[in-house]
């Protein structure tokens, strides 16, 4: 549990936050903080998962360019439709922007920002249509950010990081 005045974190049977003074008001239960706990996994995996999917999109725009491009293939007889460069490279823009905003994300966490937060909670619900890892950090993602409390406890975070 964290005070609800400065953010320190707080012990089991103390009565008084020792940076600010407040009296805390019901029991501090050991355990409590799991925020606090999966946070910084959170922001670290945000920035994996993201440098990983901006590789893709790096990988998507070269083969688009090169394989697609004007001296590629369109250019032989019977290649593939012209319409393929476009939708690669508009895939690959996609990618990369996701990916920019996916590492602004678990930088945020890291550094807990109150963005940090609701940034990371938008790209975990459109992350949950990118089976099987955007899935399972999109679910993990809302089991540490949007569950009951976590809010107050992400704000104690935010105030005590800054």
């Amino acid at each position: 549990m964290f005070c609800d005045s400065c953010g320190e974190a707080l012990q089991a049977g103390q009565g008084y936050c020792t940076r600010c003074g407040k009296q805390v008001i019901g029991p501090v239960t050991p355990g409590s903080g799991r925020v606090a706990r999966h946070t910084h996994l959170l922001g670290i995996l945000w920035i994996a998962y993201s440098a990983i999917s901006g590789i893709g999109g790096v990988v998507l725009m070269i083969v688009a360019r090169t394989i697609f491009g004007p001296l590629g293939l369109p250019s032989m007889p019977g290649g593939p439709p012209m319409f393929i460069r476009p939708l690669l490279s508009a895939i690959a823009i996609v990618l990369l922007c996701k990916a920019a905003v996916g590492i602004a994300a678990g930088l945020g966490l890291l550094q807990r920002q109150d963005w940090g937060r609701i940034l990371a909670i938008v790209l975990g619900v459109i992350s949950l249509i990118n089976i099987p890892f955007g899935t399972a950090l999109g679910i993990y993602t809302l089991w540490v950010l949007v569950s009951p409390g976590a809010d107050q406890e992400y704000q104690a975070l935010a105030r005590s990081a800054g």
